[in-house]
């Protein structure tokens, strides 16, 4: 192995794990990264408190109080960077590697906090947005594909526990932040509106130091390592390539796209749920349906959210764990193919007020919601190869941007409509869940149409980490 002592420390270089690592330290840092970014999933906390900084009342707001319109963009710009972010810096984060990727992540994302509680305290809401919104945004894709692609090179036997221990950690994300956010906002509330402004510089400062274990702990394998006794899994053979496919290529294939349209049509279809998880659950089975004393109150509701966070993370590890037994492409089908099915019967058992069926049904589409995320890079390893697998899962999740703008509207527009019409409960909410089982079909038809990747995209000649990748 070359002396590397003089390169500097950021350097890729002085990342390349020596003879004899254990691999299954390197999931650890990957967890770092993700359970801090995940932490965006938890926003929707600090919605009534940004809501009544004037006020200090969210039942009661002032006139120059935020609206919640005005509040969600936050997030949204976030979810929209994070998939715009990951397609720009992907090729970047393969050159350079994990670490200098992980550092730049934990800056903007701590920082972001750091400038969004300066919008708080001058009460502007565009510093939320550039601080929050956009600077973290950037943070959250580069922290999200940062780890992903060092994985798969590390367990090239078992890409979907890999992929699924690491993704599992952002959807995990929100059960430390929220909790911590509102911790936090009781404690500052004496000294600040509503404790939002130091809560954020201290989240921003918490959510820092804490990614500096991945930064500082991760490690890639040298470029002819492989575990001992590792053979190619012949099982799925079909999809899997010997080849690489650079990230330039890949957008050029059918195969690249038709996964964009898989993921698109999955978290889509998820986000439907999401959105609707408190509201839905209360209005459908209210105290008017169920007899007076016996509706979801709204703790019951928010009890209702917190388990399906628990399946979002649950679900990441355990179906892409599946995954590598299962294969990825018939993986994909079980969730649309039973996705479809179960998006069809929530409308029916909420007519029925079947309460128990209705919760249980909702746990497994989260989980394949989940497990969407969480293949996907395994998927794309298979048919692209190592070589920029990184960059290439960075563009394709400007499908979650898409989504994430897509999946509100759809729910929106929908049950507004609904409402309009006089509906209420269940019949409120029973298009946007037959919708949403329609894009399920288009993601099904998607995922049966993909084929091994043609031979003329791949790189010709072996690759190495000078030309571009690793």
């Amino acid at each position: 192995m070359a002396d590397t002592s003089a390169a500097p420390l950021l350097d890729r270089s002085r990342t390349i794990a020596p003879p004899g690592y254990n691999r299954w330290l390197v999931p650890p840092a990957a967890l770092a990264i993700h359970l801090a970014i995940g932490q965006a999933y938890a926003f929707s906390v600090f919605n009534k408190p940004l809501g009544s900084l004037i006020s200090g009342d969210p039942a009661n707001p002032a006139p120059t109080d935020w609206t919640p319109t005005q509040i969600g963009f936050t997030f949204s710009i976030a979810i929209v960077l994070l998939g715009l972010s990951a397609a720009l810096f992907g090729k970047w984060l393969e050159r350079v590697g994990p670490r200098k990727a992980m550092l730049a992540a934990s800056l903007c994302f701590g920082g972001g906090f750091l400038i969004a509680a300066l919008g708080v305290s001058l009460h502007n809401i565009w510093l939320v947005y550039f601080g929050y919104g956009f600077v973290g945004g950037i943070g959250l894709g580069i922290g999200y594909i940062s780890p992903v692609s060092t994985l798969i090179k590390w367990f090239p036997d078992r890409k979907g526990v890999a992929t699924g221990m690491a993704i599992m950690g952002f959807g995990g994300g929100a059960m430390i932040g929220s909790p911590l956010a509102v911790a936090l906002m009781n404690h500052f509330k004496g000294s600040a509106p509503q404790g939002v402004a130091p809560t954020f510089i201290a989240m921003g400062i918490i959510y820092l130091l804490f990614m500096q274990f991945g930064v500082w702990t991760i490690r890639v394998p040298a470029d002819d390592w492989k575990p001992a006794g590792y053979v190619p899994n012949e099982e799925h053979s079909a999809l899997i390539t010997t080849g690489n496919v650079s990230a330039d290529n890949a957008i050029k294939t059918p195969q690249f796209w038709l996964l964009w349209v898989v993921l698109l049509c999955n978290v889509t279809a998820g986000i439907g749920v999401l959105e609707t998880a408190s509201p839905l659950i209360q209005e459908t089975f209210s105290d008017a349906a169920m007899g007076a004393g016996r509706g979801v109150t709204a703790a019951a509701a928010a009890g209702f959210v917190g388990l399906l966070s628990l399946f979002n993370l649950l679900g990441r590890f355990f179906w892409s764990s599946a995954s590598d037994k299962l294969g990825r492409k018939p993986t994909y089908l079980i969730y649309f193919g039973l996705g479809v099915i179960l998006y069809a019967l929530i409308p029916t058992l909420g007519h029925g007020l079947q309460l128990t069926l209705f919760v249980v049904v909702a746990c497994v589409i989260i989980s394949m919601y989940g497990g969407g995320f969480a293949t996907a890079p395994a998927f794309l390893s298979d048919l692209f190869g190592k070589y920029q697998v990184g960059a290439i899962h960075g563009r394709l999740l400007t499908a979650w941007s898409t989504a994430g703008v897509l999946g509100p509207l759809i729910v929106h527009l929908l049950h507004d409509n609904a409402k309009e019409k006089g509906l209420v409960g269940a019949a409120a909410y029973q298009n946007v869940f037959y919708t949403m089982a329609g894009l399920l079909v288009v993601g099904f038809l998607a995922d049966l149409a993909v084929t091994a990747v043609n031979e003329k995209y791949q790189e010709k000649g072996p690759v190495t980490i000078e030309a571009g990748g690793h």
